[in-house]
């Protein structure tokens, strides 16, 4: 960040701190939003009341997981073009504020929850909160480093902190599942999955503390102050100026969101199958609902149980970390690659061709019978993937004016990624229904690999219509 290049400058300790929270922020965004793939078999599994081992218990978490996901991106995406709104009409730190607030109390109300329908409007609230949040902060951060080259480090290097956020939430479910039993309890008992959710709490402490020390936006302020800020209108996107890009940034984004929930995001109800303890769980589960049925003893087979099931989930924390080290590593690279490629088109490229050839493989072979293979195949599927959101991040500033920035950012992320994008998840989870193969993993395996291989095709298709920005000269 101290480049010697000309327009940059040594930053302010002010300035190092807007990066940390910034790179605060982005982190618990993933955080949130990569916890409900974790925790949704073993939650749904416990306030639905079925055996996720059955044909008809698979099926209602299938169905519950697509409502899940589809449904808080949905409401997600609706509030969050309203907080795009808001962010140009109110500035950008008082609703960056808010918005961490509610996608941090969220989670914590839905740990204590005890039926499906509280979870999903609670993971309604905690994604409203993040697409709100994403938005704000990406235009804050472009007009709090105006000078063209020290931005796109900015951008590039505190989104990239976001696959932390995976990092991080895969390590809490892991010490959910191993030391859960000896924490305190809720409803009575030692769910990891109640426990996983409580720790969303823990990005309102510091930022509650760091947010009113920060400035906001000088660009937008000053304009406020000065009576020129024009006032936004979601309308303004399809103006002649606007529309290509209003267009085909929100194509762009549903294909980078339809990749991520409707193929990457169904790992850890993947996993499972792969794992070597299934069966034996599986005739297990069988064997303890007749012995009750009987009246007789099931105490050594439950605890046998409750072990496979705490190694089942360590396996699938262990996969997810694989999965965020490949995102992680997608970020970083193109934080170095949109300094140094000067073409936008070309550098999503970069990343769109190998994971239009490379993630539906994947979810072909090593998802259906190698476990060790998977492991890597998900790394690289991460990488291609999750870089596309970093880009998204760096793009969207360049290519709408001050007064209109939040709500075109806005309209690309919610309702073409959240709204349009998640739908990716509701379509694999009954595409897995119609599947052949010989278990249910295979079956979710072969439609994530289907629903991948579309959205990479329209994504690749609709990248020749995406405009490139104006080029900027370095702010003296």
């Amino acid at each position: 960040m101290n480049s010697s290049a000309p327009g940059q400058r040594r930053l302010t300790l002010t300035e190092w701190l807007i990066l940390f929270v910034a790179i605060l922020g982005f982190a618990f965004d993933t955080y949130e939003l990569l916890m409900l793939p974790l925790i949704a078999r073993p939650a749904l599994a416990e306030l639905l009341r079925v055996d996720p081992a059955t044909a008809s218990g698979n099926a209602a978490i299938l169905k519950w997981t697509g409502y899940m996901l589809w449904g808080s991106a949905v409401s997600g995406g609706v509030f969050g073009l309203i907080g795009g709104w808001l962010t140009d009409r109110f500035g950008r730190k008082r609703v960056l504020v808010w918005s961490i607030f509610l996608y941090a109390l969220s989670p914590l109300a839905a740990a204590f929850c005890k039926s499906a329908e509280a979870l999903l409007v609670l993971r309604c609230t905690t994604f409203i909160g993040v697409c709100v949040e994403f938005v704000a902060a990406v235009a804050w951060l472009a007009e709090l480093f105006p000078n063209p080259q020290q931005r796109e480090k900015v951008l590039g290097f505190t989104q990239a902190f976001s696959s932390f956020g995976g990092l991080m939430v895969a390590g809490a479910y892991y010490l959910a599942v191993t030391y859960g039993q000896h924490w305190p309890a809720i409803h009575s008992g030692h769910a990891p999955w109640r426990y996983t959710l409580i720790s969303g709490l823990v990005p309102a402490i510091p930022l509650m503390f760091l947010l009113p020390l920060l400035p906001e936006s000088p660009a937008w302020k000053e304009r406020r102050a000065a009576g020129t800020l024009k006032r936004p209108s979601i309308a303004q996107l399809f103006q002649p100026a606007f529309r290509r890009t209003t267009i085909a940034t929100a194509i762009l984004f549903a294909c980078a969101y339809g990749a991520a929930f409707g193929a990457i995001q169904m790992t850890p109800q993947i996993v499972p199958g792969l794992a070597p303890g299934l069966p034996e769980l599986a005739k297990l589960r069988k064997q303890v609902e007749v012995a009750q049925q009987k009246g007789e003893d099931a105490k050594e087979m439950k605890k046998r149980i409750a072990e496979l099931s705490k190694e089942q989930g360590q396996i699938i924390s262990n996969v997810q970390t694989h999965q965020e080290i490949g995102g992680l590593v997608g970020r970083f690279a193109l934080a170095w690659l949109a300094i140094v490629v000067a073409g936008r088109k070309a550098l999503l490229r970069v990343f769109q061709i190998p994971g239009l050839i490379l993630i539906p493989l994947v979810f072909l072979f090593p998802a259906t019978n190698n476990l060790e293979l998977f492991k890597w195949g998900i790394a690289i599927a991460g990488f291609f993937t999750i870089a596309q959101f970093s880009f998204w991040g760096n793009y969207l500033p360049r290519v709408y004016p001050v007064y209109l920035r939040g709500t075109g950012e806005s309209f690309a992320a919610n309702v073409g990624g959240r709204m349009i994008g998640t739908s990716g998840a509701f379509l694999t989870t009954n595409l897995a229904l119609i599947m052949p193969g010989a278990s249910n993993s295979t079956k979710l395996a072969y439609a994530a690999a289907a629903v991948a291989f579309l959205v990479y095709a329209i994504g690749f298709i609709t990248s020749f219509w995406l405009p490139e920005p104006k080029p900027e000269e370095p702010a003296e």
